[in-house]
């Protein structure tokens, strides 16, 4: 009898045959090593650059994920690579070395799990081939006890939508214990498709044999190879130690865990797809298996010296259901509300999935750290927004936006502030009519938690049973903002939302023709009509840092004022900090000014 696999079980078997780490050789002293690549019993010419760089990601208590990948004048070659780990820049402390085999199967890589280091400890790696040596990167294993961490978050990197100013401010960054990408590290569009328009005058276009949609294993090798050319961004991996988790563009936009909305029957299958995708990720990223040959599952926990226990979350690939679509629900005579809030609440609907699920909870039942972050990838605080004024929102992200749709959002906007001041002033001549303008609202986005509120559900009920709070970061979006998360119908906190802007990806300012003074006029719109919503930026490029210690945790917004230009400087106008206490209370809110 023929046995019929399931999805997930197809990709897991798939990818499990892939191997995450380089293949070992022997551990070895910093002798030569040109006499192990040889050929047909004599010395081959073969010669190697480091033209990617180097990394190093996952770090635990003991260990830490070292990368980097060679380019071989012979595609044909089977090489090995010596790796050293010291505890001097000069490599006179080693205290790791070995050799590693790569071939082209795994798009000349190299990836190693260097252990037995001490922890909270600094160290410098680099990678041999003979004489060739690679850059030297810089990593830092995880403290058993710690007073202070601080992480630097980051999302959306668009190559050819601008350079990557991003990457090189967070390269320059002192005392970061991690940076945190929280996914779309590359785009899988093709030339003259989203944010590519301004490609070739920026010098950031695509070679003609990967200019296309990117599709098969090979395109995505390319496309993350024409990333790691960028300086910038091999500064930001040499420089600090990556946690990554990815989003829908490592795959295809809007990603689901059955489909995506970038992927057509045309383009051949989607599980084929998915496991070219994943294959080149984890070739590519400084990013450990969970377990042995697990390549699917990649929700994991670090544990940052029992002041801050990270959990890192797949909200995208492993269990999503479908997005809804405000489409599927308009009628004849407009939108069937019944309809939609039904299937919008209804408890089928996953985000997580039930194993994830359960394993979150766990992780909460028993973290004993000051602070529990949650990394991952799409806005979960409700972003709910007049109905009225969002479906303008929808006409202008979906590319349909006129002069008149753009006017009409300037009148709604100003309709409705005066009607929530009013309302906020307590205001006896306001209407039940104007008063159910403010109070239809509908999700702004229902690719984020939004579109899946039973389950956000779940995740709050378990913080508010088990008297636990958490710091929720999130990229996705491309701007920064700023949330605090209550339960449904309720007053009470169980967590702050920080979200990231992106590297290079355009926001919301994409879509808007307007001044740089109306976009401040529209954040301000969103802070007083989103009721868990506390600040925004909706037009500028950046990351945020993250501090904790016992007493408090700082985030910190940094944008740069132009991803257009070679020349940059950060934008210290538009700076923005926002300190919590224990409770996650707000103790301070500044934005900076020159």
């Amino acid at each position: 009898m023929k046995i019929k696999l399931t999805r997930r079980e197809l990709l897991q078997k798939s990818l499990a045959s892939l191997g995450a780490l380089s293949l070992p050789v022997a551990l070895t002293a910093c002798g030569d090593d040109n006499e192990n690549n040889i050929e047909n019993g004599k010395e081959n010419s073969l010669k190697v650059e480091f033209l990617h760089g180097v990394a190093s990601g996952d770090s635990l208590h003991d260990r830490v994920i070292l990368w980097t990948r060679v380019t071989p004048n012979d595609t044909t070659a089977h090489l090995e690579i010596v790796w050293e780990i010291s505890a001097d820049q000069e490599f006179k402390q080693l205290v790791g070395t070995g050799k590693v085999q790569t071939t082209a199967a795994q798009d000349f890589t190299v990836k190693v799990d260097a252990d037995r280091l001490q922890a909270g400890a600094n160290y410098y790696y680099r990678f041999r081939f003979g004489k060739t040596i690679s850059p030297v990167g810089q990593t830092k294993t995880l403290a058993l006890r710690s007073d202070q961490v601080k992480f630097a978050i980051c999302s959306c990197s668009n190559y050819p939508a601008g350079y990557f100013h991003v990457y090189k401010e967070m390269a320059q960054e002192n005392n970061l214990d991690a940076i945190i990408h929280l996914g779309d590290y590359i785009y899988e569009y093709g030339e003259g498709e989203y944010a590519t328009e301004d490609a070739e005058a920026l010098g950031r276009g695509f070679a003609a044999d990967n200019n296309k949609e990117i599709i098969q294993l090979d395109d995505y090798r390319k496309r993350y190879a024409l990333y790691r050319t960028d300086l910038d961004l091999q500064a930001a991996h040499q420089r600090h130690p990556f946690i990554v988790i990815w989003d829908d563009h490592e795959l295809s936009n809007d990603a689901w865990q059955e489909g995506a909305a970038n992927h057509q029957e045309s383009e051949g299958s989607f599980i084929a797809r998915q496991i070219a995708a994943l294959k080149a990720y984890f070739e590519w990223m400084p990013i450990r298996p969970v377990a042995e040959n697990d390549h699917l599952n990649i929700y994991r926990q670090f544990d940052f010296g029992g002041l801050v226990n990270l959990m890192m979350l797949d909200t995208r690939i492993l269990a999503r259901h479908k997005q809804l679509d405000y489409a599927d629900y308009m009628t004849a005579t407009g939108m069937d509300a019944a309809r939609f809030m039904a299937d919008l609440s209804s408890n089928s609907r996953s985000l997580l999935g039930v194993k994830q699920l359960q394993w979150l909870q766990v992780q909460l039942m028993q973290s004993t750290a000051k602070w529990n972050v949650l990394g991952q990838q799409v806005l979960m605080s409700k972003m709910l927004i007049p109905q009225e004024l969002l479906l303008l929102l929808e006409q202008v992200t979906s590319g349909n936006a006129t002069a008149e749709t753009l006017a009409q959002i300037k009148q709604k906007i100003a309709d409705l502030l005066t009607l929530k001041m009013r309302l906020n002033a307590g205001d006896p001549t306001l209407s039940a009519m104007d008063k159910a303008r403010l109070s239809t609202v509908a999700p702004y986005n229902l690719d984020a938690w939004d579109g899946y509120a039973y389950e956000r559900e779940v995740v709050y009920g378990t913080l508010q049973q088990l008297g636990k709070k958490v710091v929720v970061l999130a990229g996705d979006t491309h701007n920064a903002w700023a949330s605090s998360l209550h339960p449904q119908n309720s007053n009470h906190v169980v967590g702050v939302e920080l979200a990231t802007s992106s590297v290079s990806s355009p926001g919301i300012e994409y879509y808007l023709n307007v001044t740089a003074a109306e976009m401040v006029e529209l954040e301000y719109a969103f802070k007083e009509l989103i009721d868990e919503l506390n600040y925004c930026n909706l037009n500028q490029r950046g990351y945020l840092t993250v501090a904790f210690d016992h007493t408090r945790v700082m985030a910190d917004w940094k944008f740069v004022n132009t991803v257009k230009a070679s020349e940059y400087k950060l934008d210290e106008t538009r700076t923005y900090q926002m300190t919590y206490d224990v409770q996650l209370n707000p103790m301070l809110d500044v934005a900076k000014t020159a």
